[in-house]
């Protein structure tokens, strides 16, 4: 179906498919990209895309990037999905951005800020191995000492820390008051004295990080925002998360669809192609009709959020997290089924597609405390 795009729009999606078409359109250009499936970001390859100016999208004019919304953020991140583009840096960058650039101070807004349309990756920090969905029960600790913090503890999950510049992480400053309190965000150099970075293997290649600090020394200036405010800072950035996250699936569920269909429109079993069968004839048209259903959630959620950036969705962002992560999951399993023995083949690819989006049903809140939020906005 068609979609009420600009121009402008338009030309962006159009540009970004002929580009992924000719850097990572076949399999040899990926395996080449990632290193056969092991890493699933490409620097050279993203510093080509910064070159074209496309990493700025969502970052404001004054510090180098072209101060467009969420609409635009999301076609770029379903339309770079879609063509497999191995950046997956770039979801974690625009997190960190967009909270450095709400609540950091003129010094951390242009060394972050300016750093994005140039290239730069940077990493967040939340969970550790006690506190995963509950981020409240956190426990590494920041203790306040003469000209800055001292932190000691392990966080965990941290994707993109061992590509990044900075990591903006959440740490416990005080323990007075509620566990939602004494909670603050910090600018840590990849590079500073007491951070070990330690890559967790995943089936999804090299992605995630253990983060270990020991006597790890951080001046006052790196404080982001208001000591002890960690908690509303990071709810105040959840609209983003979601959004990104969804968009990101949203091109993984439209990309494996594509290729489920070109599969069976072209093995022939008993005769004639497989997909003229009523068992996948139905299943391709079920698929391709929630996929039209999740598209128009996320544009419209991505669209709402653009008329009136300064307010939190949570409802309408994570019912767009959910459906688009779910779905994703679930086109991948039918494609897998559809093409028998060679969805499991690395050379089709749908094994990787698999991959990823098992653990986007995970990350960025599970599709469980999604369903929460979303019962929480009903009362319930």
């Amino acid at each position: 179906m068609s979609r009420a795009l600009t121009d402008e729009q338009r030309d962006l999606v159009d540009a970004i498919g002929r580009f992924c078409l000719h850097e990572s359109g076949t399999k040899e250009q990926l395996d080449e990209l990632t290193d056969h499936g092991k890493e699933q970001h490409n620097q050279a390859l993203y510093e080509k895309m910064a070159q074209l100016g496309w990493l700025g999208i969502y970052i404001p004019e004054g510090y180098g990037g072209a101060g467009l919304g969420m609409v635009d953020l999301c076609l770029f991140l379903e339309e770079t999905a879609y063509g497999r583009a191995p950046i997956t840096g770039f979801g974690t960058t625009i997190i960190a951005a967009a909270t450095y650039g709400k609540y950091g101070t003129e010094e951390q807004k242009r060394t972050i800020l300016e750093g994005v349309p140039q290239g730069r990756v940077e990493a967040v920090s939340m969970s550790e191995p006690g506190a995963g969905s509950d981020v409240g029960a956190l426990s590494c600790r920041a203790e306040p000492t003469k000209g800055g913090y001292v932190v000691n503890g392990q966080k965990t999950w941290c994707s993109n820390a061992h590509i990044a510049d900075h990591i903006l992480l959440t740490a416990r400053t005080s323990r007075e008051g509620s566990k939602h309190e004494g909670l603050t965000q910090f600018l840590v150099p990849t590079g500073t004295e007491g951070l070990e970075i330690s890559g967790i293997d995943t089936m999804g290649g090299r992605d995630v990080n253990d983060l270990y600090f020991t006597d790890c020394f951080l001046p006052d200036s790196a404080v982001v925002g208001t000591p002890g405010q960690g908690w509303s800072q990071l709810m105040a950035g959840l609209n983003l998360e979601r959004m990104i996250l969804a968009a990101l699936m949203m091109g993984t569920a439209r990309r494996a669809f594509d290729d489920t269909l070109d599969y069976v429109r072209q093995r022939e079993q008993f005769g004639r192609p497989v997909g003229s069968f009523q068992a996948l004839k139905h299943r391709i048209a079920d698929m391709a009709t929630e996929i039209e259903c999740a598209r128009l959630l996320l544009d419209d959620v991505a669209a709402t959020i653009d008329a009136e950036p300064d307010r939190v969705f949570a409802r309408e962002a994570s019912m767009a997290k959910l459906k688009c992560t779910e779905l994703a999951k679930h086109v991948t399993l039918e494609g897998m089924q559809m093409m028998g023995g060679y969805g499991y083949a690395t050379e089709y690819g749908m094994e990787s597609l698999l991959r990823s989006t098992v653990v986007s049903t995970v990350y960025g809140g599970t599709s469980e405390i999604q369903r929460d939020i979303i019962g929480k906005t009903y009362g319930l």
